[in-house]
């Protein structure tokens, strides 16, 4: 039996500028502040908004991540499909150049993937090895779990898991998830954030604080 001794990582602390891993891949995209891309994850023509962060070996491709997003390692998000109504399926059809078999690649084929562009909502979480699938849309706060195939839309704040993935429940109440939702607090600024942090562990009193008043109906 060897013994080895405790070693502390070094402190990590995010900036308004984003963080990006020396070996990550970043092609063509937007990435807001406190963003995080961490080593061997690959981003094209993506967009990752403020305190979203993505772990390592993702890999991601024409999509639009909202804020607070959590993707874990090894997600693909918008993978690429093969030509099933073709002769053959195989690359020499559409990345033509790359086999020196004609000068310009298949336009209409690639191109096709920037036409279904996947949606990510605020406050998301994909768990390790999820996949999204081409044009899906997952809605603000929802869960999808490690694994998952993910081949339709996901509603706000469900957790869906399984392949294909289907809705196991709701994070919440519809009342609540909607009273959270009016609060918008994902679009507070880094000073609110702070101001307010402790309110985030008590759901209740952060509604009560946070949440629009309901309008009265008129008489």
């Amino acid at each position: 039996m060897f013994s080895f001794p405790k070693i502390d990582q070094p402190e990590k602390k995010l900036a308004e500028a984003p963080s990006i891993a020396a070996d990550a891949w970043v092609s063509a995209c937007e990435l807001g502040r406190y963003t995080e891309v961490a080593a061997g994850a690959s981003l094209e023509e993506s967009r990752l908004d403020d305190y979203s962060y993505v772990m390592e070996r993702c890999d991601i491709v024409c999509a639009d991540i909202g804020k607070f997003a959590n993707i874990a390692s090894e997600v693909r998000i918008n993978p690429g499909n093969h030509p099933m109504d073709w002769v053959s399926q195989q690359h020499f059809l559409y990345r033509r150049r790359m086999y020196r078999l004609h000068r310009e690649d298949h336009a209409a084929f690639l191109n096709w993937r920037r036409r279904q562009r996947v949606q990510i909502g605020h406050d998301t979480w994909l768990g390790h090895r999820a996949i999204i699938m081409p044009g899906v849309r997952v809605g603000n706060g929802a869960v999808v779990g490690s694994a998952a195939v993910v081949t339709h839309d996901v509603p706000p704040y469900a957790i869906v898991a399984g392949a294909p993935a289907r809705v196991l429940r709701c994070r919440f109440p519809e009342a609540i998830w909607k009273a959270i939702e009016a609060t918008q607090w994902y679009h507070w600024d880094h000073a609110t954030l702070q101001e307010r942090l402790q309110d985030f562990y008590d759901l209740r009193s952060f509604i009560e604080r946070y949440a629009p008043a309901p309008c009265a109906s008129s008489s």
